[in-house]
């Protein structure tokens, strides 16, 4: 990162601060429940409309990418105390995909201070999604739910964005047609923290997850706690974590792409390894203890990262890089974003070949 160590740390203990404030009660009236609706404003949170309209296509375009960038808003089901929940959306289809029947989903959530636009131009994730044939699906965070945009990872999952988030995927999925087989999950930072909320609790739904620079999963339920947590990660054993908020007999397992900067002074390098334990307990490589059970660990490096997989049958279940050199930024993205940098191999690029591997059937099993 171009920034010095300690301003990024300072700039992250703001964000982290600003974590709990309470979210602002809409005074729309209640209505239904409704698929993925398209309507003519920037921040739907502040304006719902009465009556959907247009989608946006073809605004902020990312550059270089030849598809259509569509811009709307889904009604999600209300949370506790609220009227209304919308979340704004972008999704691309890549070039010379009609309407998206058949074709994999990459669900990317954004970090704090991030927008759709700038996490898709940050990791380029449109322009590999024309080459190798998937749509993107970029959920953008409110100001009016956060102000700096960051997601709400830590504390109870059902009061966080994940079932709005869920539910978006659902509409989505539903309404362009594209494959419920190979449907993945990314993000990074606060996005990757929630990202792994999604991966734990709405597992039927995933493929693959791939989580880059996030906090350990189930560690922290306040703000302070959230702010140890991605300092020095988890005091607590990750797989007692992981135990505690599931029914791990009962998960279908996720396979697990995990990146993380050597160097990151936001969110520590312990969380990624203590990640890569709690995705191989989930797949059920690891037992009660975090214990090897099956399959087996290799642990190596090349060209600047550091490589922990799980391996069970001969197939990689679970990947953790930590890539050398690199701070709170996107490995291999477009430095001219903030927290993108040009260090390090191609984060998207990796976890789609990851992700390409993975199918979920309909019933939720692994393919």
């Amino acid at each position: 990162m171009p920034r010095k160590t300690t301003s990024v740390w300072l700039e992250g203990l703001e964000l982290l601060t600003r974590m709990s404030a309470t979210r602002p009660k809409k005074k729309a009236a209640a209505r239904k429940t409704a698929p993925a609706k398209a309507a003519q404003v920037v921040s739907p949170a502040a304006k719902p409309a009465k009556r959907a309209g247009k989608a946006h296509v073809g605004r902020a375009q990312p550059a270089g990418a030849a598809g259509r960038w569509i811009r709307s808003w889904h009604s999600a089901p209300p949370r506790a105390g609220h009227l209304v929940n919308h979340l704004a959306y972008a999704l691309y289809v890549p070039a010379g995909a009609a309407g998206g029947a058949g074709l994999p989903l990459v669900v990317m959530l954004h970090g704090c201070k991030q927008t759709a636009e700038s996490f898709a131009a940050g990791t380029r994730a449109c322009r590999l999604a024309d080459r190798a044939g998937f749509a993107v699906l970029l959920p953008e965070q409110a100001k009016t739910a956060h102000a700096q945009r960051c997601w709400h990872w830590h504390g109870d999952h059902e009061q966080s964005e994940a079932p709005a988030v869920a539910s978006l995927v659902d509409a989505i999925v539903r309404e362009h047609g594209f494959d419920r087989e190979r449907v993945y999950l990314a993000g990074i930072s606060a996005g990757a923290g929630l990202a792994s909320v999604l991966a734990m609790h709405y597992a039927w739904r995933f493929a693959a997850v791939g989580l880059h620079s996030g906090p350990v999963f189930g560690a922290a339920s306040s703000t302070m706690s959230a702010m140890s947590v991605m300092r020095h990660g988890s005091r607590e054993d990750p797989v007692h974590l992981v135990d505690a908020a599931l029914d791990v007999a009962g998960h279908p397992g996720m396979p697990a792409f995990i990146v993380q900067g050597e160097i990151d002074a936001i969110v520590a390098k312990r969380n990624a390894a203590q990640l890569g334990v709690q995705f191989a307990r989930v797949n059920r490589l690891l037992d009660v203890q975090g214990e090897l059970r099956v399959g087996e660990i290799r642990t190596y490096s090349r060209d600047a990262v550091a490589y922990t997989d799980y391996v069970r049958s001969g197939r990689l279940a679970v990947r953790v890089c930590v890539v050398r050199g690199l701070g709170h930024a996107w490995s291999g993205g477009d430095p001219r974003e903030a927290f993108h940098s040009d260090r390090g191999p191609d984060a998207i690029a990796m976890m789609w070949q990851f992700f390409r591997r993975q199918r979920r059937s309909a019933a939720g099993e692994r393919m």
